[in-house]
């Protein structure tokens, strides 16, 4: 039987302009972050060409690893960053991810290619991948837990998906220019040097970013904290005594992320790859075709996040992940049967992960009080993250490999699914719950 949906206590009232500032401060980080995973995944055929060597479907293996490697030091973001954020304030926390990340970004477009340099051009893609995952460490579950801080709580669905908008806008806006580069430029020119010049958009969005961040005040339930506290910042959460203290929530949500993160993965950084070279779609059709499916999916996520508000969070990710597990080798199938199909396939499992997708910021901060809230978040969510999600597109091409079977892609998503279900069996009710309450109760019910 479903937990009842707790009744939002009186808070006091965020100014709606300060809240869509807030909003888009915390989406322009998304946005940016996720702007550098679409023209990665988008331009893959052309970095893999330029900056390693071997032939092409050895060298698409390698730019994919590359891909999943910045994943491995998000943890180690999450820790240096999460503490931080608990003990210094969220907002200067998230102004350097931002910077960071960017930064990392435009100097990946700026590498010489193999034939010039050698065993450095891999080697100063890793090095950059990494910086960039370390900075993205810090930067998710910052922003998320800044948005949730700022929402009123019976609309932190809502207000939350427009973090999840700002996901897919910087992952369809860094598709859509290496798209239009490659139509425009033709393929010769872009692998000789356009791939480089959607790269260089990402240091103008870091700027913009970092000012919206900079303008704002810290999080109303931060400062409350830190009054109460008489001023004094809070010392920062040890590791060991996260993990004692929480450990049931860490693993809870580290079980829903790793549903989540496969799907999200496999469906929006491998998909383009995938159409491509397994299912035979021309380079523009394997590009246009996720695109599509991310408008259709950005349209619905507010009324996914407005609708968690009146219902709760867990209906929609059981929808979601019972769905997922029945059609997602029925959409495969659809998608292999040509372009329209490969667009309605591809729609299909968008519509399906909307109601994960729109209601992440909203649910997770929720399970941690505000004294470990950014650290609980950052730690759990890139732990899971690193091991099962940034690894997704190299597992997926790797396992069609060793079995040659086209639909192994769609298995590993249903093996995603059976792990979020068990978790989200432990997972209480978070809806309209008072992020100045949340923790305590949250833990010892999970």
């Amino acid at each position: 039987m479903a937990s009842p949906i707790p009744t939002a206590p009186d808070r006091p009232a965020v100014d709606r302009t300060i809240l869509r500032r807030a909003i888009g401060a915390s989406a322009m980080g998304n946005a940016t972050e996720w702007f550098d995973y679409g023209i990665y995944a988008y331009g893959v055929t052309y970095i893999s060409a330029a900056l390693f060597p071997g032939d092409t479907e050895e060298a698409v293996l390698f730019a994919l690893a590359t891909f999943a490697i910045s994943f491995l030091v998000r943890p180690l973001g999450g820790l240096f960053w999460g503490p931080l954020g608990d003990r210094m304030g969220r907002k200067s926390v998230l102004a350097l991810t931002i910077l960071m990340m960017s930064a990392a970004t435009v100097c990946v477009g700026l590498i010489p290619d193999y034939a010039t340099i050698g065993f450095w051009a891999p080697t100063l893609l890793i090095l950059l991948r990494m910086v960039q995952g370390f900075s993205t460490g810090g930067e998710y579950g910052g922003a998320a837990t800044f948005m949730a801080e700022y929402a009123p709580d019976d609309q932190r669905g809502f207000c939350g998906s427009f973090l999840e908008f700002g996901t897919l806008a910087g992952f369809a806006l860094g598709a859509l220019l290496m798209l239009g580069f490659s139509l425009m430029l033709g393929d010769a020119t872009m692998h000789d040097w356009g791939w480089r010049v959607p790269f260089m958009v990402a240091g103008p969005m870091g700027l913009v970013g970092m000012y919206l961040r900079s303008k704002m005040e810290d999080t109303p339930v931060f400062l409350e904290a830190e009054q109460a506290a008489q001023g004094a910042k809070p010392p920062s959460p040890t590791l060991s005594a996260l993990i004692t203290g929480y450990w049931r929530t860490l693993l809870v949500m580290g079980g829903l992320v790793v549903a989540l993160n496969i799907v999200n993965y496999t469906l929006l950084s491998y998909m383009p790859t995938y159409l491509q070279r397994r299912l035979g779609l021309s380079a523009n059709d394997a590009l246009i075709v996720p695109i599509i499916g991310m408008v259709f999916m950005m349209l619905l996520l507010p009324f996914a996040g407005a609708l968690s508000d009146r219902v709760g969070r867990k209906p929609l990710w059981r929808f979601s992940l019972i769905g997922l597990f029945l059609l997602v080798v029925p959409a495969y199938l659809l998608m292999a049967t040509g372009f329209v199909g490969a667009v309605a396939g591809f729609a299909l499992l968008g519509l399906l992960y909307v109601p994960q997708l729109a209601t992440i910021s909203a649910t997770f901060p929720a399970l941690f009080p505000t004294s470990v809230r950014f650290a609980g978040f950052a730690i759990a969510y890139n732990v899971a993250t690193s091991i099962f999600g940034g690894t997704a597109p190299a597992i997926g091409s790797s396992l069609i490999g060793l079995t040659g079977n086209e639909l192994m892609p769609a298995f590993y998503m249903m093996a995603a699914c059976v792990v979020g279900l068990v978790a989200l069996r432990f997972m209480p009710e978070t809806a309209r719950l008072s992020l100045r309450d949340a923790g305590t109760e949250v833990n010892s019910r999970t």
